[in-house]
């Protein structure tokens, strides 16, 4: 293991976790998993992208644990977090004898953990869930903080549940293997958390954009455990989306899943949608008289120095408006977006009239 490994702790009470940041790390992972747990059976999630040879890894491990080890292969992409697949899981776990004992272990990008999450959480009323997410999205977002779903045809992350980890896993080493478009998707992520909650990071970015696009692994194991230190902040005081602090997450995100939406799951990965959809968001906040242009400015320099989407898709803005309304956001049928307010703080605002969206875009 590399020696620039970090430990992130989420504080959750009875449900905290941690969060082991490193490089060449996964082999561990059985050691790792029993150390929080008595576990006789774990059900590998994985995709056939990265079943050979991460998923395999890790369960190799697990079985080097006296663990008994089965493992589910799903088709990769977004349009598998479904509700046929979930099934498929549900009576794939049951024909594995899967109990309550058993503990669901997610390794895969960002789709695995929430399919897998989904099912954890249902499956005989929940039972334990494990994650060792293997691309950056994942590992700096998604794997973090119990949420967990799948997708209804309309929209995105509509069906799901709260489920914290026993235990999340990330292995730097890993990226090496992800295509290179998915690796920048990730670095959108990345870009978000500087803009919402740390003026520090971001000018980190924009001062080490090459180490980034190298993928080296001390630049990436500050970066990620910063994340996630961020997104444990949050999710320590906001688990479930309730006092409205979580939702800072969301920069971006309600145009994003709209370019998503109508662009069709996976024709645009979800951190090209976020990076445009934070640029609209910032433009959007320059309208409103919240921020000045320099601040736009600085997060389409360092979203193009690291070779993301900045343009709005050639989608209907008509449709884009009434894709937005399913947002998870919208009260009382009026749209909320986040804004930022300066580098580094960002809030959720109301009332926000549709001519100011339009043009936002």
């Amino acid at each position: 293991m590399s020696t620039s490994a970090q430990t992130v702790r989420v504080n959750l009470a009875e449900r905290s976790y941690d969060i082991e940041i490193g490089t060449e790390n996964l082999g561990v992972a059985g050691r790792f998993l029993v150390e929080r747990g008595k576990v006789s059976h774990a059900v590998v999630v994985t995709d056939d992208n990265v079943q050979e040879p991460h998923a395999l890894k890790v369960a190799e491990s697990l079985a080097n644990q006296s663990i008994e080890v089965d493992v589910i292969c799903v088709e990769p992409g977004e349009p598998s977090k479904s509700i046929d697949m979930a099934a498929g899981l549900w009576n794939g776990m049951l024909e594995l004898g899967a109990d309550r004992k058993s503990v669901v272990v997610a390794v895969g990008g960002g789709m695995v953990g929430d399919l897998a999450g989904f099912v954890a959480a249902t499956y005989a009323r929940g039972v334990r869930f494990f994650q060792a997410p293997t691309s950056l999205l994942a590992q700096v977002d998604s794997s973090v903080g119990g949420k967990v779903g799948i997708n209804l045809p309309e929209a995105k992350n509509m069906v799901g549940a709260f489920l914290q980890p026993v235990g999340v896993l990330i292995d730097t080493a890993v990226l090496a293997t992800l295509e290179p478009r998915h690796y920048r998707a990730g670095l959108g992520e990345v870009v978000k958390y500087g803009v919402i909650l740390d003026a520090e990071l971001f000018d980190y970015l924009e001062a080490n954009t090459a180490g980034l696009i190298q993928r080296d692994h001390d630049t990436l194991v500050h970066v990620i455990a910063r994340c996630c230190r961020l997104k444990a902040n949050v999710v320590e005081n906001d688990e479930r989306e309730e006092s409205g602090l979580r939702c800072v997450l969301n920069y971006g995100h309600t145009f994003a899943h709209a370019f998503e939406t109508l662009s069709g799951y996976g024709e645009l990965l979800h951190g090209e949608a976020v990076a445009i959809g934070m640029l609209c968001a910032s433009r959007l906040a320059e309208r409103l008289g919240r921020i000045d242009a320099d601040l736009t400015e600085r997060q389409r320099k360092l979203l193009e120095a690291l070779g993301l989407p900045v343009d709005t898709p050639a989608l209907d803005r008509d449709e884009i408006m009434e894709s937005m309304m399913h947002d998870k956001k919208v009260q009382h049928g009026k749209l909320r977006f986040v804004l930022p307010g300066e580098m580094g703080r960002v809030e959720l605002v109301g009332d926000v009239e549709a001519a100011d969206v339009l043009a936002a875009l």
